[in-house]
C-alpha cells in the first residue's frame, strides 16, 4: 500500500468549532473520528482532542493542543476555483467572523490559518509565452488583496 499525507492542523482550542466553520463553506464535507479528552488532560474533559475530516475530498487531521503552536503563513491552503462568483463566496465565508484579508489571494480565517483562493486561470496567466502578458497579469496580481478575475484578465490583454 502506497503511503497517504494528511495535513495535520493544531489548533489551540477550538478544532470543534472550526470543522464546524469548515463544513458551512464547504458541502463536500464529512467528519470522521473524533476523540475527546479524558479527566486529568491539559484541557477540560470532554473537549475534542483530535478528529479527523474531510474537506472537498482531502482529508485533515487536527488537534486541540493549546496555544504553543500557532499557524503561520508558512502554511497555507490552496483553493483553485473556477468562477469570480467562487472566489467572492469563499473570500467572504472565511474572512467572516474575524478572518483577515492578506494580499494576493491570501487570507487568514478566524482560526488563523492561511488559505489561497485562486481562480484556475491565474497560473495561464502568469506563464503566458508573451512575457508582457505574464508581467501585466502579475502587477495587477500584486495589487490586489481578493483575486478579481476580470480584472486580471483585462490586465494581461493589456
Amino acid at each position: 500500500m502506497a503511503p497517504t499525507i494528511t495535513p495535520f492542523l493544531w489548533f489551540d482550542d477550538d478544532l470543534e468549532d472550526a470543522i464546524a466553520f469548515y463544513r458551512d463553506i464547504f458541502p463536500n464535507s464529512t467528519v470522521g473520528e473524533v476523540s475527546r479528552y479524558p479527566e486529568g488532560s491539559p484541557l477540560p474533559a470532554g473537549t475534542v482532542l483530535g478528529a479527523t475530516f474531510e474537506l472537498e475530498g482531502q482529508r485533515f487531521m487536527g488537534i486541540n493542543g493549546g496555544p504553543e503552536f500557532p499557524f503561520t503563513e508558512a502554511f497555507s491552503l490552496y483553493v483553485e476555483v473556477e468562477t469570480q462568483d467562487e472566489i467572492d463566496r469563499l473570500w467572504t465565508a472565511l474572512t467572516a467572523d474575524g478572518g483577515e484579508p492578506s494580499q494576493c489571494g491570501w487570507l487568514k480565517d478566524r482560526f488563523g490559518l492561511s488559505w489561497q483562493i485562486v481562480p484556475s486561470r491565474l497560473p495561464e496567466l502568469l506563464t503566458d509565452p508573451d512575457p508582457e502578458r505574464a508581467s501585466r497579469a502579475m502587477q495587477a496580481m500584486l495589487k490586489m488583496t481578493k483575486l478579481d478575475l476580470a480584472a486580471l484578465e483585462a490586465a494581461a490583454d493589456g
